[in-house]
C-alpha cells in the first residue's frame, strides 16, 4: 500500500519537525512519508532542515496573502496540489479556522507542551505554557498529541507523555526538557499511529471501489512474470507507465534494461551467456509522435512500424501471436499511451495460446478512458507453475501514486525478490511530454 502522505507545518527553528525525520529515517514512522514541509514564516530555520533531508518546501505567510481567509484558501491550494493526506501541526503558530480543519477532518494533529486540560486553549503556546506551570507549582507536566477541531487545543486526545518538574526549574529549561522527554517521543510516535489508521481506511475505500493496491497483487505472488502497469496520477495529469520483467533461468536472469534516447531496451547483462536472443532482447518502450508504446518483446517494432503506416494498435497485433517458447507459450502484453490532453486515453493487449493443443491465438484488446488515480495492470502469468499459467481475464484495476519514487518502491519492493530482474518506471505530462523516469537492474545493484 503507498504511504500516506504526510505534510508537516512549521513557524519556526523546527525541532519537532527535526524529531519527525529522524523517526521517518529510523523506522519509527513507516506507514507515512514526510512529502512537504509547509511554514508560515519565510526565514523559519525548519525549512533549512527540511531542504537536509530532501524534502519540499513551500512558504505561506499571512502578510502574503493579506487577509485569514486567503491565508488558508492558499494552504489549502498547496495541500491539495501535493495531494497531502495527513497534516502534522509542529510549532505552527496559527489557529485554523472551522472551515479549514473540516476540510481535513480527523486528519489533522497537533503537539502541544503540556497535559492537556491543563495550561491549554487559546493564549497558550511556546514559553507561556512552561511559566504557566512554574507559576502554578505542578509536580508534574508534559506533553499531548491531539486531533485538532475548530477550538484551540480542543480535539480528542490521541498520546500524553508526563515529565517530571525539577527544582529550580526556569520556563526555558522545563521547555527544552519537556521537548526532549516528552514532545520528540510521542510525536512521532502518534504521526505514525494516525498514518497507518488512514492507510487502512483508504485500503478499505479501495477495496470498496475494486481498486487493488499493486503492492498486495504481487507480494505473495513469487512469478508474475513480465509486467505493464499503465494509468493516471491524482493530483496531476501524468501518464504514468511501468514495465518489469521477472525471469527463472539463467538466460532469463542475463537481462537488464538500458535507455537510449528516450527508449528503453532489454539487454543481455554478460552476452557470453545468452542462449536465446530473440526473446530477451527487445525495445520494450517506444514513442511514435505522440503514443508511447510499451511491450514486452519485439512487438514493440511491429507496432511502430504499423503506425507509421496509419495503421493501428490492433492492426499491428493481429499479425503477432504468443512467443513459441514451450511449454510455456508466454503471452505477449502490450501497452500504448495517446498523449495530449489530461484526459488521455490507453489501451492494453494480451495474445496468448489457445485451443485443445496451445496452437491457436487468442487476442484480447482493452481500452480506456484514464481517470485520476487509477491504472491497470497486466502481466504474462497468473503465478508460478509447470507450465506457467497465463494470465486470465481483464487488466486489474489499480491505484497510482502521485509520486514516481512511490511507485518505484511500491513496485520493487513487492516484486519477489528471487525473481525480479529488472523495472522501469516512467511519469509523462501529457500535455508537454516532458518526463521523468526511474530504472532498478537487480543484476546492477
Amino acid at each position: 500500500m503507498v504511504k500516506t502522505r504526510i505534510a508537516v507545518l512549521i513557524s519556526g527553528n523546527g525541532t519537532n519537525l527535526q524529531a519527525l525525520i529522524d523517526a521517518q529515517k529510523e523506522g519509527i514512522i513507516k506507514h507515512g512519508r514526510i512529502v512537504l514541509v509547509v511554514s508560515s514564516n519565510s526565514i523559519a530555520y525548519g525549512l533549512k532542515r527540511a531542504e537536509a533531508a530532501g524534502i519540499d518546501t513551500a512558504i505561506v505567510t499571512r502578510k502574503q496573502c493579506g487577509s485569514a481567509e486567503a491565508f488558508e484558501a492558499r494552504l489549502l491550494e498547496v495541500l491539495k496540489e501535493n495531494n497531502i493526506e495527513l497534516l502534522v501541526l509542529a510549532g505552527f503558530m496559527k489557529i485554523l479556522s472551522k472551515d479549514f480543519v473540516n476540510e481535513y477532518k480527523n486528519r489533522i494533529i497537533n503537539v502541544h507542551p503540556s497535559l492537556i486540560p491543563a495550561f491549554c486553549g487559546k493564549g497558550c503556546y511556546g514559553i507561556k505554557v512552561h511559566e504557566k506551570a512554574l507559576e502554578y507549582g505542578v509536580k508534574v507536566t508534559g506533553a499531548t498529541v491531539h486531533y485538532v477541531n475548530e477550538v484551540p487545543d480542543g480535539g480528542r486526545i490521541i498520546m500524553q507523555k508526563p515529565v517530571r518538574v525539577k527544582k529550580g526549574d526556569t520556563p526555558s529549561v522545563l521547555q527544552k526538557r519537556v521537548m526532549a522527554e516528552a514532545e520528540w517521543q510521542i510525536l512521532p510516535k502518534a504521526t505514525e499511529k494516525v498514518a497507518w489508521k488512514l492507510m487502512k481506511e483508504k485500503a478499505a475505500s479501495m477495496e470498496q471501489y475494486g481498486i487493488n493496491d499493486i503492492g498486495k497483487l504481487i507480494e505473495d505472488n513469487s512469478y508474475v512474470g513480465r509486467g505493464i502497469v499503465i494509468g493516471r496520477t491524482k493530483s496531476e495529469s501524468k501518464a504514468a507507465i511501468a514495465y518489469f520483467i521477472m525471469g527463472r533461468s539463467d538466460n532469463s536472469r542475463n537481462r537488464v534494461f538500458t535507455l537510449k534516447d528516450g527508449q528503453v531496451f532489454t539487454e543481455p547483462f554478460d552476452e557470453t551467456k545468452v542462449e536465446d536472443p530473440s526473446l530477451i532482447i527487445y525495445a520494450a518502450i517506444r514513442q511514435f509522435e505522440n503514443k508511447l508504446i510499451v511491450t514486452n518483446g519485439d512487438q514493440t517494432d511491429t507496432i511502430y512500424e504499423h503506425l507509421e503506416k496509419g495503421a493501428s494498435f490492433e492492426d499491428a497485433l493481429f499479425t503477432r501471436t504468443f512467443e513459441p517458447d514451450f511449454p510455456n507459450m508466454t503471452p505477449r502484453i502490450s501497452g500504448m499511451v495517446e498523449l495530449g490532453n489530461a484526459d488521455f486515453t490507453y489501451k492494453m493487449s494480451i495474445l496468448k495460446s489457445m485451443g485443445k493443443e496451445g496452437t491457436k491465438t487468442g487476442r484480447y484488446f482493452f481500452n480506456y478512458e484514464s481517470e485520476p488515480g487509477l491504472g491497470h495492470f497486466i502481466h504474462t502469468y497468473e503465478c508460478d507453475g509447470d507450465p506457467l499459467p497465463t494470465f486470465r481475464g481483464e487488466p486489474e484495476r489499480v491505484e497510482i501514486p502521485d509520486n514516481i519514487d512511490d511507485f518505484t518502491s511500491l513496485l520493487w519492493t513487492n516484486l519477489d525478490e528471487s525473481n525480479k530482474i529488472s523495472l522501469y518506471v516512467r511519469y509523462v505530462d501529457v500535455e508537454t511530454g516532458k518526463y521523468e523516469e526511474r530504472i532498478i537492474n537487480k543484476r546492477e545493484q
